[in-house]
């Protein structure tokens, strides 16, 4: 099975990555019952609020059955800039690759295209400049042998 799909964005691709989290100090009991700080991280709402937009968007073009076996995925990301000379130029500054397909890869496990990303077993990501700010995702299931 291979799926190919294009998700656009008119007002640029969502600056959240997996990486961003908030951090509190909390508290719980040690062994002995004395109160300990630890810090807990979590989801900002940003980031919650830009995958919620990532997994809108993919919904559609999930499988009707999650892909069992191992996949190979790759991931063009075109972010936006007025500049023309700049287009189709690689983009070598932030966001980082690996933090913002591990975002993307967090979505598609939400919107079942498989049940979990680590059967993602070849990954290809390339980040360019582009008039318009979209993400090309191909998925290719891979034989098991």
């Amino acid at each position: 099975m291979k799926l190919e799909f294009i998700l656009t964005f008119e007002n640029g691709l969502p600056k959240g990555t997996a990486q961003q989290k908030g951090e509190t100090i909390k508290y719980r009991r040690n062994q002995m019952g004395k109160l300990v700080p630890y810090i807990k991280h979590y989801r900002t709402q940003k980031v919650s609020a830009e995958r919620g937009q990532f997994i809108y968007r993919m919904k559609r073009y999930a499988p009707e059955k999650p892909i069992e076996g191992p996949v190979k995925l790759t991931v063009l990301l075109y972010f936006d800039v007025k500049d023309r000379k700049l287009w189709g130029k690689y983009k070598p500054t932030r966001p980082d690759c690996d933090n913002y397909v591990k975002e993307i890869k967090d979505s598609m496990t939400a919107s079942r295209f498989w049940e979990d990303d680590n059967q993602v077993a070849e990954l290809h990501v390339v980040k360019r400049y582009a008039e318009k700010a979209e993400i090309r995702i191909e998925l290719e299931e891979l034989p098991e042998d």
